[in-house]
C-alpha cells in the first residue's frame, strides 16, 4: 500500500509540475532589447548572392538590413551579469547616423524595467570588442565630459588575447574598435580577464558560472557563452551566428577577418548544437530571439524558433 501511495503521489506531482520550470533552477535569465539598427546586406551575407539573402533579411531602399541589439541578463545568487553592453551614446550624430538606430538603445531604462540599477550590475561579460557590444560599457560624464565605465561596481571581463588584437588593431577592423570604448576600462581598474591558452580555440570554463567557446573567425579570440540552465543549455552566438539567415556554412559575414577559419568554427559547433539540442541565443536577429538546429540532407539547418519566455 505504501508503494501505491508513494507512486500516486508522484504522479499527482508531476501533473501539477507538467509544463512548469523546474523549482530547483536558481539561475534567472532575461533579454534586454535596446533596439536596433541597420548594415549593409552585402557585408552581412558576404559572398552569398543579394537574391538569395533578401529572403532572409529585406533591405531597404538604401540596400540596408535592420539587426537588433539584444543582450542577456544573467541573475543568480548574489551575481548580476549582463552579457554585451550594445553601442551606448557617446560617439556624435554623425557616428550613429550611419547606422539608423531605432529604439530607446537606454540601458538604464532597460535595466529599471527589470528593477535593477547600473549599480546592481556585478559582472559586465563583453563576447568582442567591437563597438556594437562594448560601446554601452562607457559613457562619457555629462558635466565634465571624462570618460567612465557605465557600471560602477562591475567587473568587466575581456581576455588577454582578444584585448592585444583590439587595442593594436589591423586596418580592416580599426573603425569597429573604437579607443573611447575600451581604454577606458583598463584605466578604471575595473577590467579582468579570461584565463585563455595563447594558442587556445576551443571550450573553456569561467569564475562565471559558465564555459566559453573560443572562435576566431569573425576576429581573434571571440567569446561564446555557454550558460546551463536546467536540463538545457543556452548559448549567447554574439558574431559566430548573427541570425539564422546564417546558419548555412557558406553564409559568412563579410566582416569576418578569415572566413575560411568561420566555417570551420561554424561546421563543428553547429553539428555540437544539433547533437545536443542547445538553445541558441540570438544578438542580432531582428525577427527571433532564439533558435535550435537539426541534421539535415543539406547539412544542419534551422529546426525551430522560440521567444525567450517559453524557453527559460
Amino acid at each position: 500500500m505504501r508503494l501505491i501511495a508513494e507512486s500516486l503521489a508522484k504522479f499527482f506531482s508531476n501533473k501539477l509540475n507538467f509544463g512548469q520550470k523546474p523549482s530547483t533552477i536558481s539561475m534567472k535569465l532575461t533579454p534586454l532589447l535596446l533596439g536596433t539598427f541597420k548594415l549593409d546586406g552585402g557585408a552581412m551575407f558576404g559572398v552569398v548572392p543579394k537574391s538569395l539573402w533578401q529572403k532572409k533579411n529585406a533591405p531597404d531602399e538604401n540596400n540596408m538590413c535592420t539587426w537588433a541589439l539584444r543582450l542577456l541578463l544573467i541573475e543568480e545568487g548574489e551575481r548580476r551579469i549582463l552579457i554585451d553592453t550594445g553601442m551606448g551614446h557617446k560617439q556624435s550624430e554623425k557616428f550613429f547616423g550611419f547606422y539608423y538606430r531605432e529604439g530607446h538603445h537606454d540601458m538604464d531604462r532597460a535595466l529599471k524595467e527589470q528593477g535593477l540599477s547600473r549599480a546592481d550590475i556585478t559582472d559586465v561579460f563583453i563576447t568582442h570588442l567591437h563597438f556594437d557590444h562594448v560601446g554601452g560599457a562607457v559613457e562619457r560624464d555629462p558635466e565634465s565630459g571624462d570618460l567612465r565605465p557605465f557600471f560602477p561596481r562591475a567587473r568587466y571581463w575581456s581576455n588577454a588575447r582578444h584585448w592585444r588584437w583590439a587595442t593594436k588593431p589591423n586596418a580592416r577592423e580599426k573603425a569597429s574598435f573604437l579607443p573611447e570604448n575600451i581604454q577606458p576600462l583598463e584605466k578604471s581598474g575595473q577590467l579582468h580577464f579570461i584565463e585563455v591558452p595563447e594558442d587556445s580555440d576551443k571550450r573553456l570554463p569561467t569564475e562565471l558560472g559558465f564555459d566559453v567557446l573560443m572562435v576566431s573567425g569573425h576576429t581573434d579570440a571571440q567569446m561564446i557563452p555557454l550558460i546551463p540552465y536546467g536540463d538545457k543549455t543556452i548559448v549567447y552566438m554574439a558574431d559566430l551566428l548573427p541570425s539564422v539567415g546564417h546558419i548555412p556554412l557558406a553564409w559568412v559575414m563579410g566582416f569576418d577577418t578569415r572566413p575560411l577559419v568561420t566555417l570551420d568554427e561554424k561546421a563543428a559547433f553547429l553539428n555540437e548544437a544539433a547533437d545536443q539540442g542547445y538553445f541558441l541565443f540570438l544578438e542580432h536577429d531582428h525577427q527571433h530571439e532564439i533558435c535550435t538546429v537539426k541534421h539535415t540532407e543539406k547539412g544542419v539547418r534551422l529546426d525551430q524558433t522560440h521567444e525567450a519566455h517559453d524557453v527559460f
